[in-house]
C-alpha cells in the first residue's frame, strides 16, 4: 500500500495500549486493529484528529506516503 501507518510505533512511544485509545477516540479494537495493521481502505478524518489529539502528535507521524502509485484495479 502506497501510504505506511506507524500507528503502533507511535502507541509505543507515548506507552499507551491500543485499547485505551479505542476508549478515547471511540472506536471499536477490531477497527483500530484493522487501522494499525496497514490494511483500512479509508479512514475519517474525525478519527484521525482523534487519534493526533490524545497521542499528542501529527498526521505526518502516524501516516507516511512510500512513493508509489497504489492502483486501485491491481488490488
Amino acid at each position: 500500500m502506497a501510504i505506511r501507518v506507524f500507528l503502533e510505533d507511535i502507541l509505543k512511544q507515548r506507552g499507551m495500549t491500543s485499547k485505551e485509545l479505542c476508549g478515547l477516540i471511540g472506536i471499536t479494537e477490531a477497527n483500530l486493529s484493522i487501522l494499525r495493521s496497514g490494511k483500512a481502505r479509508g479512514v475519517r478524518f474525525s478519527t484521525i484528529n482523534k487519534i493526533c489529539y490524545y497521542l499528542d502528535c501529527d498526521v505526518g507521524d502516524i501516516l507516511k506516503f512510500d512513493g508509489n502509485l497504489e492502483d486501485d484495479d491491481n488490488e
